[in-house]
């Protein structure tokens, strides 16, 4: 495609193969060798910027390369995943969204996180789960439906009152 041979092992940082490129030619090799299968998740914006050493931005080309491709699908607030659109996705009993708000209402319970105190922020979030922050924003506004906490507009999150907790069972 580019009139040349480079490595796909090694990213070259001064080369003439943009970089994201060549880390979405990395997770095609993957895909190619079968570890990863159709409908398994593509590693997060995150993970890609932590494991590469990679920009924010740089990762979200990658998935846009993979989805340009035909290898990826986005689904927002769940993540890439491989194959077409419509691909069954591997079996997940929920989206992550959901496992972060249901180990922060865990928190809760158990008073770790007790009444009119902060929940972890946005950015803690982002880099204790590798998500991007639609995903943490969602986490947050599943709690405050269910009723565990509230946000204070530049203030932050903090534990709602037990009596506006969710009843159990």
């Amino acid at each position: 495609m580019y009139g040349f041979v480079y490595n796909p092992k090694v990213l070259d940082r001064d080369g003439p193969v943009p970089i994201y490129k060549q880390v979405a030619d990395l997770i095609c090799d993957q895909i190619e060798r079968g570890e990863l299968a159709a409908g398994d998740p593509v590693p997060s914006e995150a993970k890609l910027e932590k494991d590469y050493a990679i920009a924010r931005t740089t990762a979200r080309r990658v998935a846009r390369e993979l989805r340009e491709q035909g290898m990826a699908y986005t689904i927002q607030g769940e993540g890439t995943f491989v194959g077409p659109p419509g691909t069954p996705r591997a079996s997940r009993t929920m989206p992550i969204y959901q496992k972060i708000a249901e180990e922060i209402a865990e928190r809760i319970r158990q008073g770790e996180i007790p009444p009119n105190k902060a929940i972890p922020g946005e950015k803690v979030m982002m880099q204790q789960y590798g998500v991007a922050k639609v995903t943490a924003r969602q986490a947050v506004a599943h709690l405050r439906e269910q009723g565990w906490v509230f946000t204070v507009p530049y203030r932050g999150t903090f534990v709602s009152d037990p009596t506006e907790w969710p009843s159990e069972g």
